[in-house]
């Protein structure tokens, strides 16, 4: 198996370094546009050969592309393109990325269809680049399975083997429930990290003092706000309604917080904070 990973940063990269270490791919293509990106992946030893796009979609026989949603949204179509003019039945292309509905609407009707799998591998860092590959990376994590009726059952198998050998535990859902879902659990975390961040570096003017008093709660919570604006750029733009909506939830709460705080409501906070401590039964 020869799999061409396109976009050798953290998600890309990650996944080349366990496909082969652990006996799924005999050789791993990389495609990275970069080139000091490119060299570091090289020196890193992501792939076996860092290629041109042609070449790595000519020669793989699975092609991932890990890079930013906008990108991707082109590329998959591009891919597909390909291997309907090369008359190549069985390759299988692959995304990673955390929007599903714009990528669906671009591919729905193309012949090549069965031969695109379109995943969301639950995992990553605020960390991008090839140096922020890792092995390990995806063990145990949720992989989200996008519309995968309307993969051909052979490229849907190959491609859970392929995160099966990642430890990864699927999940099936269709690209609508897929945009709400992450809108919730991953879009708005982003969104507030960056908030955060924002407002204390407004009011905090002395830097020093950020570090100084940081405990791990506001490093926890503030960490995300380090997280590559070309990849969250494309996320919360395809995203939006339902980000949006979020949002509103969101803002909505605090406002909930800041009256029963201006109001010197103690019973008030209490009952918002045990209401959220709810959360306990969910995530441990």
């Amino acid at each position: 198996m020869i799999v061409g990973v396109i976009g050798l940063g953290l998600i890309g990269g990650s996944m080349a370094i366990d496909l082969r270490r652990r006996g799924f791919a005999e050789r791993v293509l990389g495609v990275e546009s970069d080139p000091v990106a490119a060299s570091a992946a090289m020196k890193i030893g992501l792939a076996d050969e860092v290629v041109d796009y042609e070449r790595c979609i000519r020669e793989s026989d699975i092609v991932v592309v890990a890079v930013p949603v906008g990108t991707a949204v082109r590329m998959v179509g591009d891919i597909l393109d390909r291997f309907r003019d090369e008359g190549s039945k069985d390759k299988i292309v692959i995304d990673t990325c955390s929007t599903k509905e714009q990528i669906a609407l671009a591919t729905h009707y193309h012949a090549c269809r069965g031969q695109f799998v379109s995943t969301h591998p639950m995992a990553g860092t605020e960390y991008s680049g090839p140096w922020a590959a890792m092995p390990g990376l995806f063990d145990g994590r949720a992989c989200i399975f996008a519309d995968s009726a309307e993969s051909s059952p052979k490229a849907l198998k190959t491609i859970e083997d392929l995160y099966g050998v990642l430890n990864m535990r699927p999940i099936y859902m269709d690209a609508s429930s897929h945009d709400v879902h992450t809108a919730y659990v991953s879009h708005i975390s982003h969104v507030t990290s960056f908030a955060l961040a924002l407002t204390v570096l407004d009011k905090e003017k002395d830097e020093k003092h950020i570090f100084d008093l940081a405990s791990g709660g506001f490093s926890s919570t503030v960490r995300l706000a380090k997280s590559n604006a070309d990849m969250w750029v494309p996320i919360l733009s395809q995203n939006r309604d339902n980000v949006l909506r979020v949002i509103d939830t969101y803002i909505e709460k605090m406002g909930l917080f800041r009256k029963a705080i201006a109001d010197f409501d103690e019973d008030g906070i209490r009952s918002l904070i045990e209401e959220a401590n709810r959360i306990k039964k969910i995530i441990r």
